[in-house]
């Protein structure tokens, strides 16, 4: 990579940073979100709070952990500036989604989601979250656009641990099917070009 390929990121990155900072109230994590893109589309060989808050010069995961969980800003807003992003820049009548789901290995029992399920990371149960993901691939590039977290019926059928784990009393249960079929909806109804 060049400096002139580095100024360039850098100023999509802030013209990226700019479509979504009123979605942030304060400023400490419209500074940090940033830092967060930064991160994620720099050379790192692993992207985990740890890394990315190092990538930012911070010296414990602290702030990035704030900023995805207890940060004030309205993140389906930002899902769908993102997926306009995306439709702007490499919308294609000929592009193609891509729904999966990804397992994440937890050896915890709080994060919200997290039980004893098939993981096709692990290729075997294990004990993980699962989410559910939608991409876009077009000649011009890919990216994921949409993403919801898989809540197995154990965790939506006991409301006072969904609220422990910070999720809304409104999150019911909904099947993986269920959950691409409301993210294809949400893309085209923003009008995303495919074939």
């Amino acid at each position: 990579m060049t400096t002139v390929d580095v100024g360039q990121w850098s100023v999509e990155l802030d013209r990226l940073h700019a479509r979504i900072a009123g979605r942030f109230t304060r400023s400490e994590p419209r500074r940090r979100a940033r830092q967060y893109l930064s991160g994620l589309v720099g050379g790192l060989d692993r992207k985990n709070g740890w890394t990315l808050a190092e990538q930012a010069g911070d010296i414990s995961p602290d702030g990035m952990q704030r900023l995805l969980r207890w940060a004030d800003w309205d993140i389906d807003a930002v899902r769908d500036d993102l997926r306009d992003h995306v439709i702007e820049h490499l919308g294609d009548s000929q592009g193609v989604l891509i729904i999966d789901d990804t397992g994440f290995l937890k050896k915890g029992v709080k994060s919200a989601g997290v039980a004893r399920q098939y993981s096709g990371t692990a290729g075997r149960i294990e004990n993980c979250q699962i989410g559910v993901f939608l991409a876009y691939r077009s000649a011009r590039g890919h990216a994921l656009i949409d993403r919801q977290l898989y809540l197995p019926l154990a965790w939506t059928d006991d409301r006072d641990r969904c609220r422990a784990a910070g999720v809304p009393d409104d999150v019911g249960f909904a099947t993986k099917v269920e959950m691409a079929r409301q993210m294809l909806a949400r893309a085209f109804a923003a009008g995303l070009p495919a074939a």
